[in-house]
Protein backbone atom coordinates (compact mmCIF):
# COMPACT_ATOMS: atom_id res chain seq x y z
CA UNK A 1 0.00 0.00 0.00
CA UNK A 2 1.36 3.43 -0.95
CA UNK A 3 0.57 6.76 0.60
CA UNK A 4 0.79 10.24 -0.84
CA UNK A 5 4.01 12.00 0.17
CA UNK A 6 4.35 15.20 2.15
CA UNK A 7 5.32 17.79 -0.45
CA UNK A 8 5.90 20.85 1.74
CA UNK A 9 7.51 21.28 5.15
CA UNK A 10 5.45 24.41 5.83
CA UNK A 11 3.88 27.44 4.14
CA UNK A 12 7.22 29.20 3.71
CA UNK A 13 8.67 26.27 1.78
CA UNK A 14 5.47 26.10 -0.31
CA UNK A 15 5.83 29.79 -1.14
CA UNK A 16 9.36 29.38 -2.44
CA UNK A 17 8.37 26.29 -4.41
CA UNK A 18 5.70 28.44 -6.06
CA UNK A 19 8.23 31.16 -6.79
CA UNK A 20 10.29 28.56 -8.66
CA UNK A 21 7.49 27.99 -11.17
CA UNK A 22 6.11 31.52 -11.50
CA UNK A 23 7.45 33.66 -14.39
CA UNK A 24 8.84 36.12 -11.86
CA UNK A 25 11.12 38.08 -14.19
CA UNK A 26 8.27 38.71 -16.63
CA UNK A 27 5.83 39.54 -13.84
CA UNK A 28 8.22 42.07 -12.32
CA UNK A 29 7.91 44.10 -15.51
CA UNK A 30 4.17 44.41 -14.88
CA UNK A 31 2.05 45.88 -12.11
CA UNK A 32 0.53 43.11 -9.97
CA UNK A 33 -1.76 42.96 -6.96
CA UNK A 34 -1.48 39.76 -4.92
CA UNK A 35 -4.64 38.63 -3.12
CA UNK A 36 -4.78 35.76 -0.69
CA UNK A 37 -8.05 33.83 -0.89
CA UNK A 38 -7.84 32.39 2.62
CA UNK A 39 -6.24 33.02 5.99
CA UNK A 40 -3.90 30.09 5.37
CA UNK A 41 -2.81 31.47 2.04
CA UNK A 42 -1.84 34.87 3.44
CA UNK A 43 1.73 34.00 4.59
CA UNK A 44 2.41 32.48 1.17
CA UNK A 45 0.93 35.50 -0.61
CA UNK A 46 3.07 37.84 1.51
CA UNK A 47 6.31 36.15 0.44
CA UNK A 48 5.32 36.21 -3.22
CA UNK A 49 4.10 39.81 -3.11
CA UNK A 50 7.43 40.87 -1.60
CA UNK A 51 9.35 39.13 -4.39
CA UNK A 52 7.17 40.85 -7.01
CA UNK A 53 7.23 44.24 -5.28
CA UNK A 54 3.45 43.97 -5.51
CA UNK A 55 0.60 45.22 -3.39
CA UNK A 56 -0.66 42.58 -0.94
CA UNK A 57 -4.27 42.21 0.15
CA UNK A 58 -6.99 39.65 0.95
CA UNK A 59 -10.13 38.56 -0.84
CA UNK A 60 -12.34 37.73 2.13
CA UNK A 61 -14.96 35.00 1.90
CA UNK A 62 -17.04 32.70 4.07
CA UNK A 63 -18.15 29.12 3.54
CA UNK A 64 -21.77 28.05 3.74
CA UNK A 65 -22.29 24.48 4.91
CA UNK A 66 -25.07 21.95 4.43
CA UNK A 67 -27.58 22.21 7.33
CA UNK A 68 -27.08 18.59 8.38
CA UNK A 69 -23.38 18.31 7.56
CA UNK A 70 -21.17 21.08 8.88
CA UNK A 71 -18.13 19.79 7.00
CA UNK A 72 -19.78 19.88 3.57
CA UNK A 73 -19.34 23.20 1.73
CA UNK A 74 -22.34 24.01 -0.44
CA UNK A 75 -21.64 27.66 -1.26
CA UNK A 76 -19.21 30.55 -0.82
CA UNK A 77 -19.97 34.22 -0.28
CA UNK A 78 -17.23 36.79 -0.86
CA UNK A 79 -16.75 40.31 0.41
CA UNK A 80 -18.23 41.73 -2.80
CA UNK A 81 -21.39 39.68 -2.15
CA UNK A 82 -20.61 37.20 -4.91
CA UNK A 83 -22.32 33.90 -4.04
CA UNK A 84 -21.06 30.73 -5.72
CA UNK A 85 -23.18 27.61 -5.20
CA UNK A 86 -22.14 23.97 -5.55
CA UNK A 87 -25.22 23.09 -7.56
CA UNK A 88 -24.80 19.31 -7.47
CA UNK A 89 -24.55 19.19 -3.68
CA UNK A 90 -27.48 21.56 -3.28
CA UNK A 91 -29.60 19.22 -5.38
CA UNK A 92 -28.42 16.12 -3.50
CA UNK A 93 -29.23 17.64 -0.11
CA UNK A 94 -32.39 19.32 -1.46
CA UNK A 95 -31.36 22.69 -0.03
CA UNK A 96 -33.41 25.75 -0.93
CA UNK A 97 -31.74 28.73 -2.56
CA UNK A 98 -33.56 30.98 -0.06
CA UNK A 99 -31.64 29.28 2.75
CA UNK A 100 -28.33 29.76 0.98
CA UNK A 101 -28.90 33.41 0.15
CA UNK A 102 -30.24 34.07 3.63
CA UNK A 103 -27.14 32.53 5.16
CA UNK A 104 -24.86 34.44 2.79
CA UNK A 105 -26.46 37.74 3.81
CA UNK A 106 -26.08 36.83 7.48
CA UNK A 107 -22.39 36.01 7.02
CA UNK A 108 -21.81 39.18 5.01
CA UNK A 109 -23.53 41.43 7.54
CA UNK A 110 -22.14 39.81 10.69
CA UNK A 111 -18.69 38.47 9.78
CA UNK A 112 -17.38 39.58 6.41
CA UNK A 113 -18.12 43.28 6.83
CA UNK A 114 -16.44 43.31 10.24
CA UNK A 115 -13.27 41.58 9.03
CA UNK A 116 -13.00 43.66 5.86
CA UNK A 117 -13.40 46.95 7.73
CA UNK A 118 -10.99 45.98 10.49
CA UNK A 119 -8.34 44.60 8.13
CA UNK A 120 -8.40 47.58 5.76
CA UNK A 121 -9.41 50.35 8.16
CA UNK A 122 -12.93 50.70 6.71
CA UNK A 123 -11.67 50.52 3.11
CA UNK A 124 -13.46 47.98 0.90
CA UNK A 125 -12.09 46.18 -2.13
CA UNK A 126 -14.21 47.96 -4.70
CA UNK A 127 -12.17 48.53 -7.85
CA UNK A 128 -9.59 46.33 -9.59
CA UNK A 129 -9.83 48.10 -12.95
CA UNK A 130 -6.75 47.64 -15.15
CA UNK A 131 -5.00 45.57 -12.47
CA UNK A 132 -3.28 42.23 -12.90
CA UNK A 133 -4.48 40.05 -10.04
CA UNK A 134 -2.63 37.04 -8.66
CA UNK A 135 -4.89 34.95 -6.41
CA UNK A 136 -3.02 32.71 -3.98
CA UNK A 137 -4.03 29.94 -1.59
CA UNK A 138 -2.19 27.25 0.37
CA UNK A 139 -4.02 24.59 -1.65
CA UNK A 140 -7.42 23.88 -3.15
CA UNK A 141 -9.87 21.29 -1.86
CA UNK A 142 -13.03 21.66 -3.95
CA UNK A 143 -11.89 24.85 -5.68
CA UNK A 144 -15.19 26.51 -4.75
CA UNK A 145 -13.58 29.35 -2.79
CA UNK A 146 -11.08 30.07 -5.56
CA UNK A 147 -13.82 30.11 -8.19
CA UNK A 148 -15.82 32.57 -6.10
CA UNK A 149 -12.78 34.80 -5.72
CA UNK A 150 -12.03 34.68 -9.45
CA UNK A 151 -15.60 35.71 -10.22
CA UNK A 152 -15.35 38.49 -7.62
CA UNK A 153 -12.17 39.81 -9.25
CA UNK A 154 -13.90 39.74 -12.64
CA UNK A 155 -16.84 41.63 -11.12
CA UNK A 156 -14.42 44.29 -9.85
CA UNK A 157 -12.98 44.79 -13.34
CA UNK A 158 -9.57 43.08 -13.09
CA UNK A 159 -7.44 43.34 -16.24
CA UNK A 160 -6.13 39.79 -15.83
CA UNK A 161 -6.51 37.06 -13.21
CA UNK A 162 -3.94 34.39 -12.44
CA UNK A 163 -4.10 31.69 -9.79
CA UNK A 164 -1.17 30.15 -7.91
CA UNK A 165 -1.39 27.33 -5.40
CA UNK A 166 1.12 24.77 -4.14
CA UNK A 167 -1.21 21.76 -4.45
CA UNK A 168 -4.42 21.15 -6.40
CA UNK A 169 -6.75 18.24 -7.22
CA UNK A 170 -6.49 17.29 -10.89
CA UNK A 171 -10.28 17.52 -11.11
CA UNK A 172 -10.18 21.26 -10.33
CA UNK A 173 -7.68 22.25 -12.99
CA UNK A 174 -10.02 22.47 -15.97
CA UNK A 175 -12.60 24.44 -13.98
CA UNK A 176 -10.05 27.01 -12.80
CA UNK A 177 -8.42 27.31 -16.21
CA UNK A 178 -11.79 27.92 -17.83
CA UNK A 179 -12.12 31.37 -16.25
CA UNK A 180 -8.59 32.33 -15.08
CA UNK A 181 -5.95 33.64 -17.47
CA UNK A 182 -3.20 31.49 -15.96
CA UNK A 183 -2.96 28.72 -13.37
CA UNK A 184 0.28 27.84 -11.59
CA UNK A 185 0.71 24.87 -9.26
CA UNK A 186 3.55 22.79 -7.88
CA UNK A 187 1.73 19.47 -7.40
CA UNK A 188 -1.47 18.07 -8.89
CA UNK A 189 -3.13 14.94 -7.52
CA UNK A 190 -5.68 12.62 -9.04
CA UNK A 191 -6.65 11.27 -5.62
CA UNK A 192 -6.73 14.33 -3.40
CA UNK A 193 -7.23 13.88 0.35
CA UNK A 194 -7.01 17.30 2.03
CA UNK A 195 -4.63 20.24 1.96
CA UNK A 196 -3.02 19.60 5.35
CA UNK A 197 -2.20 16.02 4.33
CA UNK A 198 0.50 17.36 1.99
CA UNK A 199 2.20 19.65 4.51
CA UNK A 200 4.43 18.52 7.36
CA UNK A 201 3.29 21.54 9.40
CA UNK A 202 0.12 23.47 8.61
CA UNK A 203 -1.22 25.20 11.69
CA UNK A 204 -4.70 26.68 11.40
CA UNK A 205 -4.71 30.45 10.99
CA UNK A 206 -7.50 32.75 12.09
CA UNK A 207 -8.36 36.36 11.34
CA UNK A 208 -6.32 37.57 14.30
CA UNK A 209 -3.26 35.75 12.93
CA UNK A 210 -3.32 37.46 9.54
CA UNK A 211 -3.65 40.83 11.25
CA UNK A 212 -0.41 40.04 13.06
CA UNK A 213 1.31 38.75 9.90
CA UNK A 214 0.23 41.89 8.05
CA UNK A 215 2.06 44.06 10.60
CA UNK A 216 5.28 41.99 10.61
Amino acid sequence: MTTDPIFFKNREVAAYRLLDILPIDKMKLEDWTVLSTSYGGYPIAKIIAKELNAQLDMMFSKKIYAPNNHECEIAIVTEVEEVLIHEELVKVFDISLDLIYGQSKFLYDNELSYEVNKFRDDRKLTNLNEKNILLIDEGLNTGLTMMACIKSAIKLGAKSISVATPVIPSASIQTIESIADDLYYVEKLDHFISINFYYDTLNELKFEDIETIKKD
